[in-house]
Order: C-alpha cells, then sequence, then structure tokens
C-alpha cells in the first residue's frame, strides 16, 4: 500500500494524511473495530495506537495508499497483541481470525433497522442506563472523533471534568455488562433523545469550530447532516428528528455567507443573503411542515422556526424579531436555558431597544460567568446605548474567554469601532 516507493515521507504531509484519515475514518473505523471486538474501550485503545503507529511507519515507508484500511489492520493487530498480553488470546481467537475489512451481511430477522454503522454505535453508546450528559459526552468522543477539549467546552465544562464524566461512562458499561450491538427497533424510542443530542452537538462542533485554524468544519457539519437524513428515514414519523434536520440544514444553507474574502466572521444581519442556500432552506421548510402535522412541538422544531424566520426573510430590517422573541420565549419555558434566555434578549433589543435587551441579560451573569457570548452581547448592548467604557470592559472580558480565533477576531474589531 505504499505510494512512495520506501522513500520517507515529510512529516507536514503526513500529519496532514493523519489529520484527514482521523476527520473522515475515525466515527466509521471505531464503529467497525468496535462491533468486531464487541468492546468500546478495546477498540478505541487500539485506533489511538494505529494513529500513533501511523506516525513514524508512514514517514519511513511512504503513504499508504489506503489509509482507514492500514489503520484498521494495525488496530485490529495491536487489538490481537493486547489480548495475547492479556492471556486471553484462545477464547478471543476465533472472534478476531472472522474479522473482516468491512461488516458481513445483515444475519437473521432481530437485526435491527438501523442502516448505518456509525448511527448503530451512536444508539449503542446512547444507552438508558447512562445520565443523559454521559451519553452525549461518549458518543461525540467515539462516534464523533471530537477531542476532550472539543467536548469540554460543548457543555461548558472544563477538560478534567469531561474527562471524568467519559471515563465514568465507560466504566459503568462495563461494569453494568451492557453490550455493544444494535438495538432492537422497540428499544429505539429511549435512545432517540440522546442521538438527536450528539448530532446537535457534533454539527455545532463544526459550525463554529472551537480550536484549530479553519472556522468551519464543515466534515462535522455534513456528517452530522448525513446521519440526521438516515435518522429520518428510519423514524419518519418522529417530529423532533425532522426538526433536527430542518435546523440542520438552515444553518448550513447560509456557510458561505458567514465568513467575507478575509476569513472574518460575518455577522447574520450584515451577510449577502444571495449566498444562502436555498434549495436548503426550501427543503427545511418542508420537513418543518411534516414536523408540525404531527402537532407534537419540541426544542428542535422550535430552533428550526427560529432559523426560518431569518432564512426566509429577504432583507434584515424586514426580520419579525417579535415574532422570533415569542418562540425563544417557547423554547425557554421548554428547556429553562440561560442560553436561551440569551438569545431571547438579542431579539428583545431589536424591537424594544438596547436597553430592555440588557436589562435580562444583566440578569444572567450568575447562571453564564464563563460564556464569552454574554460579555459580548453585553458589550453589543451598551455600545448601542452609548455606554463605550462600559462595553470596552465587557468586550475585553468576552476576548479573554473566547477560543476561537474568528470570535477573538471580531472582538477586537468591536475594541477598535469604539477607540478601546
Amino acid at each position: 500500500m505504499v505510494t512512495r516507493g520506501g522513500q520517507r515521507t515529510d512529516p507536514v504531509a503526513v500529519g496532514a494524511a493523519l489529520d484527514s484519515a482521523h476527520r473522515s475514518d475515525w466515527g466509521r473505523l471505531l464503529a467497525l473495530l468496535t462491533r468486531q471486538l464487541h468492546s468500546l474501550d478495546m477498540a478505541e485503545e487500539a485506533l489511538q495506537d494505529a494513529f500513533t503507529l501511523a506516525v513514524t511507519a508512514w514517514q519511513r515507508s511512504g503513504l499508504p495508499a489506503q489509509p482507514a484500511a492500514w489503520l484498521l489492520t494495525t488496530a485490529r493487530n495491536r487489538a490481537v497483541e493486547r489480548l495475547r498480553r492479556d492471556r486471553v488470546l484462545r477464547s478471543k481467537l476465533p472472534l478476531l481470525l472472522h474479522l473482516g475489512m468491512e461488516p458481513g451481511p445483515e444475519e437473521g430477522p432481530e437485526m435491527s433497522t438501523i442502516p448505518d454503522l456509525r448511527l448503530r454505535l451512536l444508539f449503542t453508546c446512547c444507552h438508558p442506563a447512562l445520565a443523559i450528559e454521559s451519553r452525549v459526552a461518549l458518543t461525540l468522543r467515539c462516534v464523533g472523533g471530537l477531542t476532550t477539549a472539543e467536548i469540554s467546552r460543548a457543555f461548558l465544562v472544563s477538560e478534567p471534568t469531561m474527562a471524568a464524566r467519559i471515563t465514568r461512562a465507560k466504566k459503568k458499561i462495563a461494569a453494568a455488562g451492557i453490550p455493544y450491538r444494535e438495538p432492537s427497533d422497540a428499544e429505539l424510542p429511549d435512545r432517540l433523545g440522546g442521538v438527536l443530542a450528539v448530532l446537535y452537538l457534533v454539527f455545532n462542533e463544526g459550525y463554529s469550530a472551537s480550536t484549530g485554524d479553519v472556522a468551519i468544519r464543515r466534515d462535522l457539519c455534513e456528517e452530522a447532516i448525513r446521519l440526521a437524513r438516515v435518522l429520518v428515514a428510519l423514524a419518519p414519523d418522529e417530529p423532533e428528528a425532522l426538526g433536527l434536520l430542518a435546523l440542520l440544514l438552515l444553518q448550513h444553507a447560509r456557510r458561505d455567507a458567514r465568513f467575507d474574502g478575509a476569513g472574518r466572521l460575518v455577522l447574520l444581519p450584515d451577510q449577502d443573503r444571495t449566498r444562502w442556500e436555498r434549495g436548503a432552506i426550501v427543503e427545511a421548510v418542508a420537513l418543518l411542515g411534516r414536523a408540525a402535522s404531527h402537532a407534537r412541538l419540541g426544542g428542535y422544531q422550535l430552533q428550526a422556526a427560529i432559523a426560518a424566520r431569518h432564512a426566509t426573510t429577504d432583507r434584515a430590517e424586514d426580520t419579525d424579531w417579535r415574532g422570533i422573541a415569542a418562540l425563544y420565549a417557547g423554547l425557554e419555558a421548554l428547556t429553562s436555558s440561560p442560553i436561551v434566555t440569551l438569545n431571547r434578549a438579542v431579539a428583545v433589543a431589536e424591537y424594544e431597544g438596547p436597553a430592555a435587551g440588557l436589562s435580562i441579560v444583566e440578569g444572567l451573569a450568575a447562571d453564564l460567568p464563563s460564556y464569552h457570548l454574554l460579555h459580548s452581547t453585553r458589550a453589543d448592548l451598551l455600545r448601542r446605548l452609548g455606554r463605550d467604557a462600559e462595553a470596552a470592559a465587557a468586550y475585553r472580558t468576552a476576548l479573554a474567554l473566547a477560543r476561537s480565533p474568528a470570535d477573538r477576531d471580531l472582538l477586537l474589531r468591536r475594541l477598535a469601532e469604539i477607540g478601546a
């Protein structure tokens, strides 16, 4: 599988190839290994070993023609070595001898109807024996391939706290003997909420990447949308699945307008709406109509309805902010989320004025002390009220908390605008 005739490969090229393989193949390979080994821990450790070994092996021998196949073979070999060291090879070897490069055909009528291997692993990790936060964190790590640091930022907790949460989830699975298998169709409803939450957070990490040099990770966004489509095909009458797919399509439809030619973030009111993907918007609105026909309103449907109000308005000045604020109020009542309250404050400020929005924001300081968007929103409202000194202080606080280069650049521009 070597393509460079045994010549040493540039470490930068190897790093780029491994990064690409991690983004595109981690979830698929881990799902396949977990299914074959019947152990998530063993599969993850073996796959991590394979990526580590590839750093030196690919530099020495050249990039393989099929990186994913190389990683899978190496990971399986590492699993065999670990089993041998653990002195259980005799009982496990028959299983390993039958491992193939791809999963075999479905066997028997009891197999689940889930048509995607990664989605199967996602449902498997979202076992109801685990707390919802643990289900989401574990599947983001294992299926989405997100780092612990990325997941901790999605949950607004420290990295050590998130690492401990993921470890506890794995230990609970091992102690309870929870099998890594596809759930039956009867078990799917109990796991749907966790699966929807995972897809939502995977998309959000791609939509506004918290680490790295790219502002948007399209691979994560597109993978979340792909899996959401599979989920809708699986559960076509589940309104929240329809609502989530609609939400993701509406947000992703704006991807080409969110940054200017210099790579700087462009806020929603300033975006060139002719660059929005109209086909995705039309599809999303139709999905929302299907969801509404079931008369079971949920959080993803409300978020999609808010996104649709923006997406179907041709000019920013014609936005129905009062209607958007009402939708946020409904979402707030459903979730009790301070982040939703913060978004409602922004909408209220647009039709009642910045003072009305600021009064709501000021009440959230204790709930979101480390959330940079709270401080940047407060700064924007203070600036609109002419209180530039207070606005500058709030922008500096937001700047100290922001991780994304695009967010930091926007905050620096705001500070420059008020001469701070």
